[in-house]
């Protein structure tokens, strides 16, 4: 069966601020009402990070609005919530990211299907000068993207 995905957010500031050298695809566990804020795009990665607990990965710092149509019960939008890996993969991120001191943050949130992934990634983190070096890469490839429609 062809699943469809669609994205739902994409972390930009990852991709600016980490060199990514590794994306994996997980699941996550959520409230319903979480879904349904999720659907009204109420929900920011910026911030977010993966951590491990008891052999478990959580995803961290991710803000996921209340849902304007649910009820007044008690609700934290940045609990941290639980990835969906196996237990084989859980170990060699955790190995990767120990040996070669490393971080895991989320880069993009799509649907597979009904449900909900969210796209990991092994990164380690961006200098000054490389960030610097990407933007000039960037500026320069639109002057020449100009240059040749204007043809």
């Amino acid at each position: 069966m062809n699943r469809v995905e669609k994205l739902i957010l994409k972390n930009k500031k990852a991709f600016h601020d980490f060199h990514v050298l590794e994306k994996i695809e997980t699941g996550i566990v959520l409230h319903g009402m979480e879904v349904k804020a999720i659907r009204e795009g109420k929900m920011n990665i910026k911030e977010a990070y993966c951590n491990f607990h008891d052999n478990e990965l959580f995803l961290m710092q991710a803000h996921i609005s209340p849902y304007s149509h649910a009820g007044a019960e008690p609700y934290d939008p940045v609990r941290p919530r639980k990835l969906l890996l196996h237990e084989k993969e859980i170990h060699k991120l955790k190995q990767k990211r120990d040996e070669q001191h490393l971080t895991l943050i989320p880069l993009s949130l799509y649907w597979s299907g009904n449900h909900i992934k969210v796209e990991i990634g092994l990164v380690k983190g961006k200098k000054l000068y490389d960030k610097r070096q990407d933007i000039a890469k960037r500026d320069s490839e639109r002057a020449l993207e100009r240059h040749q429609k204007l043809r």
